[in-house]
């Protein structure tokens, strides 16, 4: 099983070379797969009809009991020939439907064979997560199908609601397979249907939220406005997505756990309503549309309605019809919707108002289109009048709702004999006045594919009866009925066949009237899909501009504390109904006397920004809270995490400063003291609720402390630093996701800075020219701008002569001088002792960039380009790239990294013990000091060039600036 899929897969991805060496011809090629799962398929028959299956399974998540489970059971058998068969038949179609010149060909074709196989891996999925990641391809390989002819806009809004319906209904579903598979205990859909979960309100609400996806893709109302639109993709789309493949998708699920879930109370009112109003909208509409393709399109909307009725009425006479309805569809509509692309190929056009004597002038294919039409009308003796039969005798021996579902079934049986008379008699006959239509002729292997599956409409017609065995395996999964029923071309005369003359007299009677029909069909017509979709989208977007006028106000403060109150409010709900601190260790307020006064002197310097007017104090005192939390982890034990702390709050702070050189020294905003007295219970009751929270999930422990075995495997491999080495072994794919992060974050601000910059219209010619204090080398900086006469001779940085005296402090100067390489070293010690002492990548990084910094504090951004000349952008690609590459390495041994360990001896430093993990660690040591530096160059650099701008030292007429950053 998994080796077709994954063929269909492969070969998708070799169809452009195909295509660009045989042309049109690698669609035979290409067919192999889904022909391959045909025969496989057929290989198996007798198993499945046996109530057998063939299961295959791989664990994909294992801790969340998440596996890809596949299994072909007589529902799978059903359709995998379906989705398989029609679809070898459809890409061979395709070799004579287009030219070897047709634009994207090649692109086309492998988006087809993909979408076989996300189809062909759909019906066979045996788990809630393998389907629904199927679903979601087929619905992307679908967008791109119709929206083929991109250069169309029709195309391009009619793929956009294909994907915006389906997707919307396959996120719906993925909420409600979640809590099916929670309310279950398992994922698997054998073992749910086999033993289904009580019908809690949860599980009535996960019904409705998987029925929700299933009518989704099936295009039942309110949901069918995609389906017509989607006729703009080619004919060979159309004939397999939309007729044999994707729409039956929903059918298929829907199918596929009414066993389970078909006496839940939600079940039958949504299946049976929706499913018959759709049946008699769908071709209600039919009866005016002229053209071909939009008839066939609304004719499988209503015919979609009913097999989603059939499917979901949940007892086995139904569900027998039903799975024989599907087959009879696939083999009536696939071929309608390739004869149509044969008429629109040999005559061009596809309006019915413009067709005439089409079936003179080509009679075999006429012969093919009635021969499948009469089968779409459910006449005997073709396979869609035994599947009728059998529906109407299920719907007529049911319950009460059943009965008038009847009643809907057959109306839209009448609707669907008219529309179908009305799809042949403008397709193929002659019409008084308009004269023969010009056609070409239309070669075997053209009309073979539809041929094919008409013949085989005709021949299970009487030979119904041999599939009676497989369908009815799949039947045989509900309570057994008292009165089997059993597929039959002829049951006797009966209610069942007098109701179908009834269908066929009704229908006869509104084609003979089509002229009053149509026009009484476009007085009360309903909105048409295109409509529908742009006012929702219009709607949408006078909302989104209301509730973002209502709620983006401009003020921060307004934001954090909705922000708070959302968490209070969800806090304090959880605490209130889940009650969890019963049972929880009485909280202690310290474990030692220290860590009490340093939490009051926090909680103090915190209190004190509410009352501070100036931005720089607020900054400062914030810090000093950040300091305190330092302090805590440094009394409680915990190193690692304060030096972290330590450094990562110098950092922000430096950040903050850089950045508040360019606005007002006070804050501008007005409050109130009302709004002064709402902000500190707000505050305080967050705080509050965040500290027991914290307590509760600490003091309420049920399960065992992880720290434990962490502990031991940091024990087993020599190491001591268990902080450390989680974040880079035990735990390194988090630590490189969480670079990543960092490392796009940075990119993204000190991006948006630099875009201003280039947006500028007032720009010296220093920029102009592309030359930044980054790019000078050092024998550049000899003929920098100097200090005046009474500037100090002796330079202690390569570039503190090119500030102002005024902008200069020689005590700083020499303390940066000193301090800048032991910091520089300092950092390596912390990278490389992180093993055994506190340390490591990320905070040697940030001491790294600390030293940095101290040089453009005390020399301004050229000596910052003096001490580091490479760009940050370097530093931090290549961290990300060795983090990445020691990452992928570590897989060869499995999930550590210490599966690549060096011993060795120095002479001067002695024994050393160096593993991989190292040097993955060295990569986030890069990117962290590559992140900073990026960060100080845009804030800091950037903004010094604006203070000169304002202050006009820069110099108009090109060379570098003259002044220094005031500071």
């Amino acid at each position: 099983m998994i080796a077709l899929i994954v063929a269909h897969f492969a070969l998708a991805a070799c169809a452009g070379p195909l295509v660009h060496r045989l042309g049109r011809r690698a669609f035979v090629v290409l067919a192999t797969p889904p022909a391959a799962a045909t025969v496989w398929a057929l290989t198996r028959w007798n198993t499945a009809a046996s109530g057998g299956a063939d299961t295959w399974s791989w664990q994909w998540i294992p801790d969340y009991g998440v596996a890809v489970d596949l299994r072909l059971d007589a529902l799978s058998e059903l359709m995998v020939l379906l989705a398989a068969g029609v679809g070898a038949l459809v890409l061979l179609y395709c070799a004579s439907y287009f030219t070897d010149d047709t634009p994207q060909l090649g692109r086309f074709a492998g988006n087809l064979l993909a979408f076989a196989g996300a189809m062909l891996a759909l019906v066979l999925a045996d788990d809630l997560i393998t389907l629904y990641v199927f679903w979601e391809l087929t619905t992307v390989f679908s967008y791109l199908l119709i929206g083929h002819g991109s250069e169309h806009r029709h195309s391009r809004r009619s793929a956009l609601q294909a994907l915006v319906v389906t997707t919307l209904g396959g996120l719906a579903m993925l909420v409600g397979f979640l809590i099916l598979g929670h309310a279950a205990g398992t994922y698997r859909i054998s073992a749910i249907v086999a033993d289904p979960p009580e019908a809690t309100l949860a599980v009535s609400v996960a019904v409705v939220l998987v029925l929700c996806g299933a009518l989704s893709k099936s295009a039942i109302w309110p949901f069918s406005m995609w389906l017509p639109n989607a006729m703009a993709a080619p004919t060979p789309v159309s004939a397999y997505l939309h007729a044999a493949a994707m729409v039956k998708a929903g059918v298929y699920l829907v199918a596929r756990l009414a066993p389970a879930f078909a006496d839940v109370p939600v079940w039958k009112p949504v299946v049976l309503v929706l499913g018959g109003a759709t049946m008699l909208l769908g071709g209600w509409r039919a009866l005016r549309l002229n053209d071909l393709k939009l008839v066939l399109a609304y004719g499988t909307v209503s015919q979609l309605g009913f097999l989603t009725l059939l499917a979901g009425t949940g007892n086995r006479n139904a569900a027998l019809a039903a799975v024989a309805m599907i087959l009879g569809h696939a083999l009536f509509k696939a071929p309608l919707f390739l004869v149509t692309g044969i008429v629109d190929h040999a005559t061009g056009t596809r309006d019915l108002r413009r067709l005439s004597g089409v079936g003179r002038s080509l009679p075999y294919v006429a012969a093919v289109a009635v021969l499948a039409a009469a089968s779409m009308a459910a006449l005997p003796p073709l396979l869609g009048f035994a599947a009728k039969e059998a529906a109407f005798e299920a719907l007529l021996h049911g319950t009460t709702a059943e009965r008038w579902a009847l009643a809907a079934v057959v109306a839209g049986s009448a609707l669907t004999t008219a529309y179908t008379l009305r799809f042949v008699w403008g397709a193929f006959a002659r019409k008084p006045g308009l004269p023969d239509t010009p056609v070409h002729g239309v070669g075997w292997a053209f009309l073979a594919p539809p041929a094919l599956l008409a013949v085989l409409g005709l021949v299970l017609g009487p030979g119904v009866g041999w599939t009676d065995r497989l369908l009815g395996a799949y039947a045989d999964t509900f309570p057994a009925d008292p009165h089997p029923y059993h597929l039959a071309l002829w049951h006797g005369f009966g209610i069942a066949l007098l109701l179908s003359a009834l269908a066929w007299a009704a229908g006869a009677v509104l084609f003979l009237g089509r002229t009053h029909v149509t026009r009484i069909s476009r007085r009360i017509a309903w909105p048409t899909a295109d409509s529908v979709f742009g006012h929702l989208l219009l709607g949408q977007e006078r909302l989104a501009l209301q509730v973002t006028g209502f709620i983006q106000r401009g003020s921060l403060s307004v934001y954090l504390a909705t922000t708070l109150l959302v968490m209070l409010a969800g806090q304090l709900a959880v605490l209130v109904v889940d009650t969890p601190w019963d049972g929880a260790v009485r909280p202690r307020l310290w474990d030692n006397p220290l860590q009490g006064a340093v939490a009051a002197l926090t909680c103090a310097a915190a209190l004190l920004c509410l009352t501070v007017r100036r931005r720089m104090k607020a900054v400062v005192l914030a810090g000093l809270t950040g300091y305190g939390a330092a302090l805590l982890f440094v009394v409680q034990g915990a190193p690692d995490l304060a030096l972290t702390q330590f450094c990562v709050e110098t950092v922000s702070m430096i950040v903050f400063v850089l950045v508040l050189r360019r606005m007002p020294v006070h804050f501008q905003e007005t409050v109130s003291t009302w709004r002064r007295a709402a902000r500190i219970p707000v505050a305080l009751a967050s705080a509050a609720t965040v500290g027991v929270g914290l307590w509760v999930a600490a003091a309420a422990r049920t399960a065992q402390p992880a720290g434990a075995a962490m502990v031991e495997e940091v024990a087993d491999h020599g190491l001591k630093d268990v902080v450390a080495t989680i974040l880079v072994d035990l735990r390194a794919w988090d630590t490189m996701g969480e670079s990543a992060v960092l490392a796009a974050a940075a990119i993204g601000v000190t991006s948006l800075i630099y875009l201003h910059r280039r947006s500028e219209g007032t720009m010296a010619q220093e920029e102009l020219q592309g030359r930044t204090a980054w790019s000078l080398s050092a024998q550049h900086s000899a003929r920098l701008p100097q200090g005046d006469d009474v500037a100090p001779e002796r330079s202690w940085l390569a570039a503190g002569s090119t500030l102002a005296p005024e902008h200069r402090s020689i005590v700083f100067e020499v303390v940066a001088r000193l301090l800048f390489h032991p910091i520089l070293v300092l950092s390596v010690y912390l990278l490389f002792c992180a093993e055994s002492l506190p340390g490591g990548g990320f905070v040697a990084g940030l001491v790294a960039g600390l030293a940095m910094i101290t040089r453009y504090l005390a020399g301004g951004r050229f000596e910052l380009a003096e001490a580091a000349p490479l760009q940050p952008g370097l530093f931090t690609g290549l961290g990300l790239f060795i983090s990445t590459g020691v990452g992928l390495l570590g897989l060869v041994d499995g999930t550590v990294l210490h599966a690549f360990t060096y011993h060795g001896h120095l002479p001067v430093f002695g024994d050393y013990h160096l593993s991989t993990s190292v040097l993955f660690d060295f990569g986030v040591y890069l990117l962290v000091l590559g992140v900073v530096l990026d960060i100080v160059r845009a804030l800091g650099a950037k903004v010094d060039r604006q203070i000169e701008r304002a202050a006009g030292v820069l110099a108009p007429e090109g060379g570098p600036e003259a002044g220094g950053s005031p500071r």
